[in-house]
C-alpha cells in the first residue's frame, strides 16, 4: 500500500488551509517589502525580521500545503520545522517588544495563529507515518 492510498479525508482539508494560508501570507508580505503602495502603509510599525520570516515561510506553507495533498512523510519535519522557527520567531519578537521597539498588535494575533496552525498540523500528522 502507497502512502497515498492511505491518505485520510481530512489530510486534503489541512492542505487547503496550509496553501491558503501559504498564498495570503506571501500576497500579504510580498505587499509590504516589495510594493511601496497601501499594504506598507497599512502595515504600520511591524518588525521586518517578522515580515521577511513569514513572507519566507509562506513558500513552506505551500509545499507543506502539497506533501498533504499528496500524502507524503516528508511533510512531518517539515510541520514541525515550521512550528519550531515560527515559535522561535515569537519568541524574538517579544524581545523585541520587550526592549521598546515599535510594533503592531496584530502582529502578536498572527504570530499567536500562525504557532497555532501549524502546531496543529504537526499534531495532526503525529504518528500517521510509520
Amino acid at each position: 500500500m502507497t502512502e497515498q492510498a492511505i491518505r485520510p479525508r481530512w489530510a486534503v482539508a489541512l492542505a487547503v488551509l496550509a496553501g491558503a494560508f501559504g498564498f495570503v501570507t506571501l500576497k500579504s508580505g510580498g505587499e509590504v517589502l516589495f510594493i511601496d503602495g497601501a499594504g506598507r502603509q497599512a502595515a504600520g510599525d511591524y518588525a521586518p525580521f517578522v515580515l521577511w520570516f513569514n513572507f519566507l515561510a509562506g513558500f513552506a506553507y505551500i509545499a507543506g500545503a502539497v506533501g498533504l495533498a499528496l500524502w507524503r512523510s516528508w511533510v512531518v519535519p517539515l510541520a514541525i520545522a515550521i512550528t519550531v522557527l515560527t515559535v522561535l520567531v515569537f519568541a524574538a519578537f517579544g524581545v523585541w517588544i520587550l526592549i521598546g521597539e515599535a510594533f503592531e498588535i496584530r502582529t502578536v494575533g498572527a504570530m499567536t495563529l500562525r504557532c497555532l496552525v501549524w502546531l496543529g498540523i504537526a499534531l495532526a500528522l503525529r504518528g500517521k507515518f510509520k
